[in-house]
């Protein structure tokens, strides 16, 4: 659109370093020109490039020898680690499709995304192994399980506190049977076989075949796999990263989960200039400022509430932070404000921190970007390279003029192909190679996105897409509710909380309490989709055929609350 605001430091295009290929390629390059030069440090462990691409090489050997091929969908399930990066690269190395689960998932979640993936390999952290079992015998095609414990690649001392629970699992060299057959593999001991064989040569289509199976919400029902191309995951990780002046002398902090649609653009910029990633597991507020001063990090992409953690924090001056000149952000939960950026360049002596994006697992997100040069707080950037295209349309489907209010729709080379085996839902959203996202926002006369909310009823919450279909399926296997309706409710620190009202069934009336349903979703849902308050009602409202409906609980609710926008 005309009067898009283009920073002067940035071509009208992405321009690629090493040409258009895989990022997989990229990490050979890098091992290349810098082998000695440090990829990762994990509290003190250093990976080098060169150990990297000889990592990804190794799992990427044994990988083919089990049967993966191009086309191929491996899960993982694993939080942020070396092993996380090096299977991801391992995986698209043979043309093959990286599937996420996230760690926070129980049983009946992780067997839905690799029952729907078709996945035959899980790659997973040891300490998730009993999660695994419970959900073996709801899986298809599981047959081999690979476990990395967090030790594998942490040094006998850490050099920052490590406290995430941890298992070493089995012997690096070991294989063993699971009691529903599924082969049960060591990652230590594939990674340290230097006999290995090179895995085969891969051609891909870049624009057309799927590095990505992302899950997400969408418009309507369970979550759904986005199909996301090589290309489309090389072009976000390099625009993002071109507006951000990354290099590869660039000092980065990771701390969002990498299997995240987010972290992992943010890790897949990392992998493309070469830089040096300082990896934590967990986010914590002392932690992060204690590697900030340690290792100089000048680049951090955090969230709104990790900002503010740091900001409130007693220990804050105790610590040097004037290292970190960029730090991005994204509003979940509580919004970025001057004000807040203000008080983080006066703390880091000169740091800038900004909104780093909009988007949405469908594109594999980064739609727009906020140029350092010129950030206006309360929107989401702009979309600076001429690939980007953003639109805001009306009900009747016309372009809205600026300022206008309508729905948010986005055209670029990341959109994804579709819904893993949905026809029906991609075509609700992807017309004419335009995703209508569902998204509320406006346009400014700088083509600057501001974020409005959402036309779904998808619920935000800490930064993650919980749709209310999926909780109440899962609130219902509890043998006491015979109905639920779920509906997300304003809450200072999440964006969003889940609220369930539940119908009980007629025998279990009186005999079970909110916070016993409360305490049981707390073992079977990740901790982002379990409701955190329970109403009992005898009834829920209902359409003439019988429909459930939210929209009447969220009425009620906002009335509770006085907030007629709930």
């Amino acid at each position: 659109m005309d009067g898009v605001f283009r920073p002067r430091h940035l071509p009208k295009s992405p321009e690629f370093r090493f040409g258009e290929i895989r990022l997989d390629q990229y990490v050979k390059k890098h091992a290349e020109r810098v082998p000695e030069k440090p990829c990762i440090n994990y509290y003190g462990k250093v990976v080098t490039w060169g150990e990297m691409d000889a990592y990804v090489d190794r799992l990427a050997a044994w990988l083919s020898k089990s049967g993966v091929k191009k086309g191929d969908a491996v899960a993982l399930y694993m939080q942020n680690c070396p092993q996380f990066c090096i299977a991801f690269y391992a995986i698209q190395r043979l043309g093959a499709t990286v599937a996420p689960c996230s760690p926070m998932f129980k049983e009946w979640e992780l067997a839905y995304e690799v029952n729907e993936v078709d996945a035959r390999i899980l790659i997973a952290n040891s300490y998730l192994y009993p999660i695994i079992e419970k959900a073996l015998p709801e899986t298809k095609k599981i047959e081999k399980i690979v476990l990395t414990a967090f030790s594998d690649f942490l040094p006998d001392e850490p050099e920052l506190p490590f406290t995430q629970e941890d298992s070493s699992g089995i012997s690096a060299g070991a294989s063993e049977t699971n009691a529903t057959g599924a082969e049960i593999v060591g990652l230590l001991g594939i990674l340290q076989d230097s006999a290995h064989e090179a895995p085969p040569e891969t051609e891909v289509d870049l624009e057309n075949d799927i590095s990505l199976l992302i899950f997400t919400s969408g418009t309507t029902g369970l979550p759904k796999g986005a199909m996301i191309t090589f290309m489309g995951a090389l072009y976000k990780a390099v625009s993002t990263a071109m507006t951000y002046y990354w290099h590869e002398h660039v000092r980065f902090l990771c701390t969002q989960p990498c299997y995240h649609i987010a972290g992992m653009t943010l890790m897949n910029g990392h992998f493309y200039y070469g830089s040096t990633m300082y990896m934590l597991t967990r986010f914590d507020a002392e932690l992060i400022m204690q590697a900030i001063e340690k290792y100089k990090c000048d680049s951090w992409y955090g969230s709104a509430i990790m900002n503010k953690d740091i900001l409130g924090h007693p220990n804050l001056p105790k610590y040097n932070l004037s290292s970190l000149r960029m730090a991005t952000t994204t509003s979940f939960g509580i919004q970025l404000t001057s004000e807040m950026a203000d008080a983080w360049e006066k703390a880091t002596n000169g740091g800038q921190l900004l909104e780093i994006a909009y988007g949405l697992s469908e594109s594999h997100t980064m739609d727009t970007v906020t140029p350092p040069e010129h950030p206006k707080y309360g929107t989401c950037g702009a979309p600076i390279y001429r690939e980007m295209n953003v639109r805001v349309l009306d009900d009747e489907g016309n372009e809205c003029p600026v300022g206008t209010i309508g729905e948010i729709t986005l055209k670029n080379p990341a959109i994804f192909k579709g819904y893993l085996n949905n026809p029906e839902a991609t075509a609700e959203v992807l017309k004419d190679g335009w995703l209508f996202t569902g998204d509320i926002g406006k346009i400014d006369e700088e083509g600057y996105l501001c974020f409005l909310g959402r036309k779904k009823e998808m619920i935000k919450t800490s930064g993650y897409s919980v749709f209310p279909e999926e909780v109440e399926l899962y609130v219902c296997k509890h043998e006491a509710i015979s109905q639920a309706i779920v509906i997300g409710k304003p809450d200072a620190r999440r964006g969003e909380t889940i609220k369930a009202f539940v119908v009980l069934k007629p025998d279990h009336v009186g005999k079970v309490t909110e916070e016993e349903i409360i305490e049981w979703a707390e073992d079977k849902m990740a901790a982002y989709k379990r409701p955190r308050e329970i109403e009992f009602r005898t009834s829920l409202p209902t359409t003439g055929t019988g429909k459930l409906l939210r929209r009447v609980l969220r009425e009620e609710e906002a009335k509770k609350s006085g907030d007629g926008n709930l």
